[in-house]
């Protein structure tokens, strides 16, 4: 497999049938074609030859029948995931840059995914690992495993010769096909701890991907319970885009906030527990007196004039 998608390779800047194209109008929207001889694109502002973009440099500008100038470039792997064709939801680019890094994802990495969903976070896997890596996906749903075959490949040109798409049960997941990373985009991640950890080589990286706090805390919780894990760590992501023009310097009104929770926690070697973090204990006898639930006892003290008033709850 190439290092890079065929529609993207450094061998030539200048666009070629079969190339796709991004075109951006004036007022900052984006239009993808595929480049094929005598054809043409149709827009509000007229129409774009796609001889006209054939043999021209990335950068540049074409106009339409109508006079309008439209800046081409090749889609980045981000504008593909945000337009790609969906069966089910994508992970946003925002969230698998974060998989890629706080997962380490990395060259000759060989990578379990599930599921499969749409591809769009395979697509990413794929780069990182190169073409001395492997990424296996799982998906149980064939309608999903046909969107996501679909959409890798059209990305890369070709099917990904390291790609290992499965339409089955994570679960199933052979112990003895050793991985480095795991990723968990599913509903419930904490039924397959099990199974994937016993084929995570000792060292290696999980990732959870989950919507709702409840799933949230169920998996932290599920990682905790099951030990050979170091302590989990949670987090999401936020976008905020800035409006910068002069002296006017303002955040957006729109900014990409929730879409998922991430988990991360490491394997342990075999019969390895972790030291017990060390937490600072929840006041929960604290608590229950604010809110009235209990009566605060006096203190027990042997020495005279050291007693505390008596503070009754409040009503």
């Amino acid at each position: 497999m190439p290092d890079v998608p065929a529609d993207q390779s450094a061998d030539s800047a200048r666009f070629q049938v079969g190339d796709r194209v991004q075109l951006s109008d004036p007022k900052g929207r984006l239009h993808t074609v595929t480049l094929e001889p005598g054809k043409q694109f149709h827009t509000h502002r007229g129409a774009i030859s796609h001889d006209h973009l054939i043999g021209v440099e990335e950068g540049s500008v074409v106009h339409s029948s109508a006079g309008t100038g439209y800046l081409a470039l090749r889609p980045l792997l981000s504008d593909y995931v945000l337009s790609m064709p969906r069966g089910a939801a994508v992970i946003y680019p925002k969230d698998a840059a974060q998989i890629v890094a706080q997962g380490d994802i990395h060259p000759g990495a060989r990578v379990l995914e599930a599921g499969a969903g749409s591809g769009a976070l395979t697509c990413s896997l794929l780069r990182a690992v190169g073409p001395t890596g492997t990424v296996i996906s799982y998906e149980r749903r064939a309608d999903h495993l046909d969107h996501a075959r679909r959409n890798v490949d059209a990305f890369f040109g070709a099917p990904p010769q390291n790609w290992d798409l499965r339409l089955a049960d994570v679960c199933q997941h052979p112990a003895g096909e050793v991985v480095d990373r795991v990723i968990l985009d599913m509903l419930a991640p904490w039924d397959v701890l099990a199974a994937v950890g016993a084929a995570l080589r000792p060292g290696g990286v999980l990732i959870g991907y989950v919507a709702t706090t409840t799933q949230l805390s169920r998996l932290v919780e599920a990682l905790r319970d099951e030990g050979g894990w170091t302590e989990p760590h949670a987090w999401e992501c936020l976008i905020r885009d800035w409006h910068v023009l002069g002296l006017a310097v303002r955040p957006d009104h729109r900014m990409q906030g929730h879409t998922a929770f991430l988990v991360t926690a490491r394997r342990l070697a075999p019969g390895v527990v972790a030291p017990t973090r060390q937490r600072r204990p929840a006041k929960t006898v604290e608590l229950e007196v604010a809110f009235g639930l209990v009566v605060e006892p006096p203190p027990a003290t042997d020495e005279p004039g050291t007693e505390k008033p008596f503070r009754p709850p409040l009503p």
